[in-house]
C-alpha cells in the first residue's frame, strides 16, 4: 500500500476570506495526503471547512497560502484558466443537484466535457454510450433530466465524471437529494468505481454515506480533527 504513489499531497493549506472587515479562517494549515485508489470521505459539521477544502480540492479555489500538488503537478497558484484545464482534465465531479443540462438527453450531457478535451463528435457520443452503459443507464441515452428520476440523473452525472478517466472522482454530498434506498444504490455505484482502480473522494456530512469510504477525514474549525482507516466500510451486496 505504501508504494501506491501520491495523487494529492497538500500543505499547511490557509483560507482566509474577508466578510465586511472581519477575516474569517475557513482553513487553518491543513496537510492531507491522499494516493491513487483510494476511497476517502471528508465530514464535518457547518463551517467546519469540508466545503472550502472540496473547492480547493477540486481547482474551483485557490489556497490563501500552502501548497497543492495533483497528480503531480502543483496547482496552488494557478490563475483560473489554467485550473479549468486542470479541472477539465483530472477531476470527475458529482454535484447535490446532478448540474445536468435540462434541454440535453443522457448521452448529450455525458458528452460535454469531451467537447472541451476537442474530441470529435463520433468518438465523443461512442465513449459517452459505454459511460452510461457502464452506470446501468443502457436504456435511456435519449432521455432529458426531467424524463429521469433522481438516481437515474445522478447516474448521469456519474457517467459524465468518468467521461474523461480522471484522476479523481469528487462528489460533493452525491446523495443529498436522493431517498435512502437511491441513495445506497449511488453508494454501491460509488463502489464499483472504486475497485475499478478509481481514486474516490466524497464530501458529506452523513455517517451512513461516509461508512462506505475506507478512510473517513473529519474536519472540525478549519483543522483536521481525525484522519483514520475505516476497517469495516459498507460494502455493496
Amino acid at each position: 500500500m505504501e508504494n501506491r504513489e501520491e495523487i494529492i499531497s497538500i500543505e499547511r493549506i490557509r483560507k482566509t476570506y474577508e466578510v465586511g472587515t472581519q477575516q474569517v479562517h475557513a482553513l487553518a494549515g491543513v496537510d492531507l495526503t491522499i494516493r491513487r485508489n483510494d476511497y476517502v470521505a471528508i465530514m464535518g459539521p457547518s463551517g467546519s471547512g469540508k466545503s472550502t477544502l472540496m473547492n480547493i480540492l477540486g481547482c474551483l479555489d485557490t489556497p490563501t497560502s500552502g501548497r497543492y500538488v495533483l497528480n503531480g503537478t502543483d496547482v496552488s497558484h494557478m490563475d483560473e484558466e489554467e485550473l479549468a484545464e486542470v479541472r477539465n482534465k483530472e477531476i470527475g465531479f458529482v454535484f447535490q443537484t446532478f448540474n445536468l443540462l435540462p434541454r440535453y438527453t443522457a448521452l448529450e450531457n455525458v458528452a460535454v466535457p469531451l467537447i472541451y478535451a476537442g474530441v470529435s463528435k463520433s468518438k465523443r457520443l461512442r465513449r459517452a454510450e459505454e459511460a452510461l452503459r457502464s452506470v446501468g443507464l443502457g436504456d435511456r441515452m435519449e432521455h432529458k433530466p426531467n424524463e429521469m428520476s433522481g438516481g437515474q440523473r445522478q447516474r448521469v452525472a456519474v457517467a459524465r465524471a468518468l467521461i474523461n478517466d480522471p484522476s479523481i472522482i469528487l462528489a460533493d454530498e452525491p446523495t443529498g437529494n436522493l431517498d435512502t434506498k437511491t441513495s445506497i444504490d449511488i453508494m454501491h455505484l460509488f463502489e464499483r468505481i472504486y475497485k475499478a482502480g478509481n481514486t474516490v473522494i466524497v464530501v458529506t456530512h452523513e455517517e451512513d454515506i461516509a461508512l462506505h469510504a475506507r478512510r473517513i477525514v473529519r474536519l472540525r474549525d478549519g483543522a483536521i480533527e481525525s484522519d483514520r482507516i475505516n476497517e469495516h466500510p459498507t460494502l455493496e451486496n
